[in-house]
């Protein structure tokens, strides 16, 4: 749960961020901009501005926007009906963010996960993405990222988004928001 002032300050630096990244957007497209902090009631240290410009049956695009050393928690994008699960290519537009996925382990990660959840990342192959670079996920890979110290803004481009099938290591994540007075 996160206060309504929250989310605000939130949308408000998103809408700072994407500035910064030179990413125009319209006044309508600034009030779909979705606050997500997944149930957990920690947004400045889990937590997403997400925009999303279209979800069609076939593709998906997205500006993600994050606050400092803010993270998304780890999931994955399972198989459902007779597709794989959602791919997803990540651009980083400004800033800087790490991408966690399966594979080898870094020796000595740059990022740390939210105090108290470590149980709740489990993979640490990473990712550094900076300005311009990309990387490509494959369908129902378990991942998570997070942002530098000055924040990040990261296009994401996929197959049909399903968020709400999206299936988190942590059992206490929700994707919906929930507002408190």
């Amino acid at each position: 749960m996160i206060t309504k002032q929250e989310k605000r300050e939130f949308l408000d630096k998103a809408v700072e961020y994407l500035e910064k990244a030179n990413i125009c957007v319209t006044q309508e497209e600034i009030y779909g901009i979705e606050i997500a902090d997944y149930g957990l009631s920690k947004l400045k240290e889990c937590g997403l501005a997400i925009l999303v410009y279209v979800n069609t049956d076939r593709v998906c695009a997205k500006e993600l926007i994050m606050l400092p050393d803010q993270t998304c928690p780890e999931h994955r994008h399972p198989p459902v009906e007779d597709e794989p699960g959602k791919e997803e290519t990540f651009r980083c537009r400004w800033g800087t963010v790490y991408l966690y996925e399966e594979g080898e382990a870094a020796a000595n990660p740059k990022c740390t996960v939210p105090e108290g959840d470590d149980e709740y990342y489990t993979v640490w192959n990473e990712i550094e993405l900076k300005p311009g670079q990309q990387y490509t996920l494959k369908p129902d890979t378990k991942h998570w990222f997070k942002s530098g110290p000055e924040g990040a803004v990261v296009s994401e481009f996929s197959t049909k988004s399903r968020d709400h099938l999206d299936i988190f290591t942590d059992p206490n994540t929700a994707r919906e928001t929930v507002l408190a007075d």
